[in-house]
């Protein structure tokens, strides 16, 4: 190319740049720079740039190029630590240590505790949510909406998934609150209503591991003399236990010399879970007490040690030969009570032999009531201290049913039964639990239906079995003679001795007291004090009704232990057994005046008791003749309620008496009765 040509070029090139920079800077056309045609093309640039506003210049690059030189270490400056994340790796340690000693105290607890810890640490955790819950919602207007009746539901779930997860001992505190569930919200009634189902059973391995540990290692066929491969000469056992209960399991078994035995067997966990339960139902109740302001830490060590004395199997054995000796030494129960006969070479301290009883429950009316189709002169298989008959027991395979089933006495049809009579039932247990209290001061603490067998004598009258002796209290002379004054005196409406009785117990409000012990309403108090409560409660919602029932129930408990150091402990199981006698007249129909029956024998314990001076006991067989005249008004209450029961106006006395009671609670502290758990 010419250089006329290339300087064509340049100068078109040229003026194309600055023809574009005007249209990108229109300011520059009315602002021309000067530039000639003598002017080089990178000279007009140039010209042109300086001539642009600071902002254009900055946009346009105009240094040369020069090639990359690394900085030097000077102009670096000093370098900076590498990041360390030491927050999160000490975060990710500490979890992995957590995990660690948590997994590991989880796999102790599991293995070595039977889950003892994990158990105590639910307790803990439903008891605190349960807790805040009712600080927080039980008032007329809950602060998380619903209503009273709300609280009660969800809390009495959460209670009963605690005790049914939990299982063990937490059962067996479970079912005592149960027989005392009646003076609850309706909510805990229903749910403590299914606190008696069988617990389930251990398998064969565990009950094979305690008879080993208790018997310095033999083996059942070893200890029992049994055999589960039917080997000649030995006796047999049931591998498959034949009732469940919270703490045991009975398995039935013939040893070798045709005896058979009950062989109630612990279940293993028990032993470690036992401590750790208590010492977490103790947490639990101080935690309540201080938050409720309500006066029963107090009480706790005295239930905590009946609670333990029950697991222990000699403690038992030895409350039952005990009973079996008093029961044979006092006329007015021999012959009509039996206690089983314990073999104490076959037992320890986990494991209690017993004779097998073939009886019926006491839950079963109908067979109880029915036909008698046994043969004329004879009676229950084993009754009247007769021996069981022996059949031949089908080859042991180590399963199944070997037990013989000894039912002939139902007939042909199966329909037949003991052909006894209700009443005389249920005076046999009345003068039974009567004569522990009054008479003998040491007291069966849990007769309910299941422990109870009766049975028929070949005379055709009643024989009455009691089992389960694990759960005793024992009542000091002086205590026993003031409760039997204590009954006299709720009889004979002498509120004078009733009030000094109870204030030398700690308790302040003695008409409270006395309706709860006769589980009616006690007619001799102060009539002003319901009247005021009554016309307090009037106008009242529903919500404020409940509101104030349980600071008025928290107010009577407050009173009752008011002086807690003096209230005599026992009454607290003592109580136990008269509400569930109570509940077992009620289910039988009323048979008997249970009230009037027990209101005798406190008396009369008072003329026959040993243990006081002879001038006393004299003195008091006089007042005895006198208050047996005063007992006739109790009769001619128990015989009217049994007309209107013949004629299909009421159900009998002890349901006359739980409509006063419903009635009485509802009025005056609006509390619904449900007595519904004695049922079945």
């Amino acid at each position: 190319m010419s250089r006329r040509k290339a300087g064509l070029c340049s100068r078109s090139f040229s003026s194309q740049c600055i023809s574009q920079l005007h249209h990108s800077f229109p300011s520059l056309r009315t602002h021309p720079f000067p530039y000639s045609t003598r002017h080089s093309p990178s000279s007009m640039v140039h010209a042109a740039i300086k001539s642009l506003p600071r902002v254009a210049k900055r946009s346009i690059q105009t240094e040369r190029f020069s090639a990359f030189a690394p900085p030097t270490p000077e102009s670096l400056g000093k370098a900076a630590p590498p990041k360390q994340y030491r927050g999160a790796i000490t975060w990710a340690r500490g979890l992995l240590y957590t995990t660690v000693v948590v997994g590991g105290v989880y796999l102790v607890d599991t293995q070595l505790y039977a889950s003892s810890i994990t158990r105590s640490l639910r307790t803990f955790g439903l008891g605190i949510v349960v807790a805040m819950d009712y600080k927080l919602n039980f008032r007329p207007n809950p602060l998380l909406g619903g209503t009273i009746e709300d609280l009660h539901r969800r809390s009495a779930e959460k209670m009963f998934n605690l005790l049914h997860q939990n299982g063990g001992l937490y059962l067996k505190i479970g079912q005592a609150i149960a027989m005392q569930s009646a003076v609850l919200p309706p909510e805990f009634q229903t749910m403590f209503a299914r606190m008696f189902d069988d617990a389930p059973q251990n398998d064969w391995s565990d009950v094979e591991r305690v008879i080993r540990e208790d018997f310095g290692g033999q083996s059942p066929e070893e200890v029992f003399g049994v055999s589960f491969t039917n080997e000649p000469g030995l006796g047999t056992m049931e591998k498959r236990a034949k009732a469940s209960a919270s703490v045991a399991q009975v398995h039935w078994a013939r040893l070798a010399d045709g005896r058979e035995v009950a062989i109630k067997v612990q279940k293993r966990e028990i032993a470690h879970q036992v401590g750790w339960d208590l010492w977490a139902f103790r947490v639990v109740m101080k935690v309540y007490t201080s938050w409720f302001d309500l006066p029963l830490y107090s009480l706790v060590p005295y239930i905590t040690e009946r609670l333990m004395l029950e697991t222990d199997f000699v403690n038992e054995a030895d409350n039952s030969e005990r009973m079996a000796a008093l029961v044979e030494g006092e006329p007015r129960l021999r012959g009509r009570v039996y206690i089983p006969k314990v073999y104490r070479e076959l037992s320890s301290k986990r494991i209690m032999t017993a004779e097998w009883i073939e009886g019926v429950r006491l839950w079963d009316k109908e067979a109880l009531q029915g036909t008698w189709q046994g043969g004329y002169g004879k009676g229950s298989p084993g009754a009247n201290g007769t021996p069981l008959s022996a059949p031949p027991i089908p080859p042991n395979n180590g399963t199944g049913n070997l037990k013989p089933e000894r039912d002939g006495w139902k007939g042909r049809n199966g329909t037949g039964g003991l052909g006894l009579s209700l009443k005389e039932v249920m005076t046999t247990m009345v003068d039974l639990f009567s004569a522990q209290m009054f008479l003998w001061g040491l007291v069966h603490c849990d007769p309910h239906p299941g422990n109870i067998f009766i049975r028929r004598k070949p005379n055709g009258q009643t024989e009455l079995v009691l089992i389960d002796h694990g759960l005793y209290v024992a009542m000091q002379p002086k205590f026993r003679h003031e409760y039997c004054q204590f009954w006299k005196a709720l009889m004979t409406f002498d509120n004078k001795t009733l009030s000094d009785i109870t204030s030398a117990w700690g308790v302040k409000a003695p008409d409270l007291f006395a309706s709860a012990t006769l589980m009616r309403p006690y007619e001799g108090g102060d009539s002003s004090t319901k009247n005021r409560i009554t016309d307090e409660l009037k106008g009242k919602t529903q919500a404020e009704r409940h509101y104030e029932v349980q600071e008025r129930m928290r107010q009577g408990v407050r009173e009752i232990l008011s002086e807690e150091e003096n209230f005599p402990r026992e009454l607290l199981f003592i109580g136990r057994n008269m509400r569930i006698v109570q509940g077992n007249n009620q289910f039988l129909g009323s048979p008997v005046n249970r009230i009037k029956m027990t209101g005798s024998w406190a008396s009369r314990s008072l003329v026959d008791s040993i243990d006081l001076p002879f001038g006393e006991r004299f003195a008091n067989a006089w007042r005895h003749l006198l208050f047996r005249f005063v007992l006739f008004g109790s009769d001619v209450v128990f015989y009217t309620s049994k007309v209107r029961q013949f004629l299909g106006f009421g159900q009998g006395m002890e349901d006359d008496i739980e409509k006063q009671m419903k009635f009485l609670a509802k009025d005056q502290f609006g509390v619904e009765l449900n007595h519904s758990v004695f049922e079945g």
